[in-house]
């Protein structure tokens, strides 16, 4: 007999409601929540193949441990005594840098991922740190430091409210959104058209976002900073600055116009191959709505002024006025946000508090780059200790990094490396120890990192739907148990993590004036505490101090684990509103619109106005049924549109002698690679894309569906050695190439 659950999709960011169908204990069908308070029943092709992903036969179902050069199954004490065995000698013979962490996407859209490895990485004392934040979104967070003094204050786009909205660099309809939690994107953008608001696309491809634009600017890829800088420029020159009622929370106003005063659109337009008028238009169209809205993603972060197309994003919301107002752009307040302290200096946001040990890039955000990792495992300095031991954590950086290639012969040489991963892919299968999670549909679920990037505040957690199978661990407790096996207290109870958390966190709640609970014994707020294991107990002790929380009960109608346990569709929370000056942590208080590190780079920008790259310039691109390198074993997320194929203009393969469907040899810094043509208009001629996420081919993976069709690792043709400075963000788009036709 079938029965239903309830269950939030972890596959992107839109995190919609899902209602499973359940039979035994398999997932067979996948509807969207009608009554799920945010998403209201909209799902997409991933969450309709949820079934499929969840009972993938290819997931690994007990930890492999390598004995003898091979991975083996074994039980779980025998995998966690190698943990123990392989990780501490380690840290305790060279230093806790030479441990390694890398976190991948994964991680954020699960309720371990955030809750562990913050405990994990503060037990171990290493610096080495490395995420896929570096080749995605760091120059957002970068920038929103410098701007705001905090890296996580990321104003979002109030979708269902503005007039006016610019993309740069997104294309939503495929994405499904990021850095911007939206169910049903396309909807949303549909019902600002048929407001009467205007849509503008900036993306050197003809996406299928861009074919719903009323304007699509096709510029050069790279130049996304130059096209904005330009049309803050005009704001400024044309008497359009009008800051309205965030005059009194900035600094830095006159400062800033005299950096931008080079930047006119002449000054620009071959760069960015568009004509001057392209930034004069967009100014005066941002200045004349009533609301505006711009919206910047990977397309302009993974460039090489990433971190200033960041900040020129959010500085053109501000000089309009339309930053923290209603139809602009909006910091979020999620339900697990710390308690909102009062509004007044903090301490900002420092850039190189140390760097990596090889080419001196500066940490950001705590995070040194991923492209990095390679030379840190395999490159000996006097400057200590190379990373002999590496933990990675839902993370395939031989497909997600540049040049996997020397990553995959670096990650063999490791002293240890354990993985948790439900997969045997292109970077577990070095592991020594291999630690797989369940299933989603076997797991809980709370957003914790995309309700503070969500459009409407609200809050929902799902318990598993389906209960653990026999042999199997939760991956909360796997992740519990390896920061015990990591840090010399193998085979306590796992449970002491989570209780040690709390007992932190209530501590210095009730030291502090601002909190609800401060003065209060902090054992009787632990007693207090609802849940049926420690990372319930954590969420519900987040909810309570949380902005809408009960405070152990000092506030009655406000939030707790029982209270959203009770409500499954969710609790709306309303819309967003404005909160300046309370998110501002910067050291003046205020929005500081020329931080230094931003004024010392625009002279870089500025030479970037005399380059034109010569050849072509290659870009990736996302498709709808996957998420980066994760879901190509699931065959109804495969085939169709979602191929590994070289998109090239028609001009570009007449001249090239390139055939439609014909096998192309593409060579970049990193080395080169052999894809199939694709020839189309969706790219603008000079330009090249091929997907990221794919290159399923090495040997000693477990990925049978992916391997019958690999595609090429487009990160290969990348040598690692182009960063945003600032970020220390991979360039992954706006890069030379060199293509040529397979005899």
């Amino acid at each position: 007999m079938s029965r239903t659950a309830l269950r939030i999709c972890p596959l992107c960011e839109a995190t919609c409601g899902l209602t499973l169908t359940i039979e035994g204990t398999a997932v067979t069908g996948a509807r969207g929540d009608r009554d799920d308070v945010f998403s209201q029943g909209f799902i997409c092709p991933k969450g309709a193949a949820f079934g499929a992903l969840d009972g993938d036969p290819d997931r690994l179902r007990v930890p492999l441990v390598r004995r003898d050069g091979e991975l083996r199954e074994a039980t779980w004490e025998e995998a966690f005594d190698a943990v123990a065995a392989g990780i501490r000698p380690v840290a305790e013979r060279h230093g806790p840098h030479a441990v390694g962490v890398v976190l991948g996407n994964p991680n954020v859209h699960t309720m371990a991922g955030a809750l562990y490895p913050p405990v994990l990485l503060g037990a171990l004392g290493t610096r080495s740190l490395f995420t896929a934040s570096t080749v995605d979104q760091m120059p957002k967070h970068v920038s929103s430091g410098l701007l705001y003094g905090d890296a996580g204050a990321i104003p979002v786009p109030d979708l269902d409210r503005t007039d006016h909205l610019l993309l740069i660099g997104a294309n939503p309809l495929e994405s499904n959104g990021s850095l911007c939690t939206a169910p049903d994107f396309p909807g949303r953008l549909k019902a600002l058209k048929s407001r009467g608001g205007t849509l503008t696309v900036i993306d050197p491809r003809r996406t299928r976002t861009a074919r719903l634009a009323d304007r699509h600017i096709a510029i050069r890829p790279g130049t996304d900073a130059l096209l904005l800088a330009a049309t803050a420029h005009v704001l400024f020159a044309e008497d359009l600055v009008d800051v309205g009622h965030l005059a009194p929370h900035l600094h830095g106003l006159d400062e800033l116009r005299a950096a931008l005063r080079d930047f006119t659109p002449e000054a620009v337009a071959e760069a960015c191959d568009v004509d001057a008028e392209v930034p004069r238009v967009l100014a005066r169209e941002l200045a004349a709505a009533p609301t505006a809205a711009v919206y910047g993603r990977i397309g302009s972060c993974t460039v090489p002024h990433g971190t200033l197309a960041s900040w020129l994003v959010d500085v053109l919301g501000i000089l309009t006025g339309n930053l923290d107002r209603p139809g602009g752009s909006l910091f979020p307040q999620a339900a697990t946000d710390r308690t909102p302290r009062p509004a007044g200096p903090g301490k900002g946001f420092a850039l190189g508090r140390w760097h990596s040990r090889v080419r001196r890039h500066p940490e950001a955000k705590g995070e040194l780059p991923l492209s990095a990792l390679a030379e840190e495992i395999d490159t000996a300095t006097p400057d200590g200790e190379p990373i002999r031991a590496l933990v990675a954590i839902a993370a395939n950086p031989v497909l997600s990094a540049p040049d996997g290639d020397r990553l995959d012969k670096a990650l063999g040489s490791l002293d240890f490396m354990v993985s948790v991963d439900p997969y045997l892919n292109e970077t577990s299968r070095h592991a020594d120890v291999v630690l797989p999670p369940p299933p989603p549909a076997q797991s809980p679920h709370h957003d914790f990192a995309f309700n503070s990037l969500a459009i409407r505040n609200q809050v929902r957690y799902t318990r598993p739907a389906i209960p653990l199978e026999p042999g199997r661990m939760a991956e909360t407790e796997i992740l519990a148990r390896l920061i015990l096996a990591a840090t010399g207290t193998h085979g306590a109870d796992p449970a002491a993590v989570d209780a040690m958390v709390i007992d932190q966190t209530l501590g210095k709640a009730v030291q502090d004036p601002h909190s609800p609970v401060h003065g209060r014994d902090p054992r009787e707020l632990a007693a207090r505490l609802t849940g049926d294991n420690g990372p319930e107990r954590r969420l519900d002790l987040m909810l309570r101090l949380g902005p809408y929380g009960d405070g152990f009960g000092a506030h009655e109608d406000g939030l707790t684990l029982e209270k959203l346990l009770a409500r499954p569709h969710g609790i709306d929370l309303g819309p967003l509103r404005p909160r300046l000056p309370q998110p501002l942590k910067t050291r003046t208080g205020k929005v500081e619109l020329l931080p230094g590190p931003i004024a010392d780079d625009l002279p870089r920008l500025k030479r970037a106005m005399a380059e034109r790259p010569a050849g072509l310039l290659l870009v990736g691109r996302r498709h709808l049924r996957s998420n980066n390198s994760w879901m190509h074993n699931v065959p109804a997320l495969t085939g169709g549109t979602n191929r590994c194929t070289l998109h090239i203009h028609p001009e570009d393969a007449e001249r090239l002698g390139v055939r439609d469907g014909a096998s192309v040899r593409v060579k970049g810094a990193g080395g080169a690679v052999t894809a199939v043509a694709e020839v189309t208009g969706a790219v603008r001629r000079g330009v090249v894309s091929l997907p990221h996420g794919w290159g399923h081919d090495r040997p000693g993976t477990r990925l049978r569906h992916a391997a019958a069709d690999p595609g090429v690792n487009v990160n290969q043709l990348l040598d690692g050695s182009l960063l945003d400075p600032l970020s220390g963000n991979a360039v992954l788009n706006g890069v030379p190439v060199e293509l040529a036709p397979m005899a």
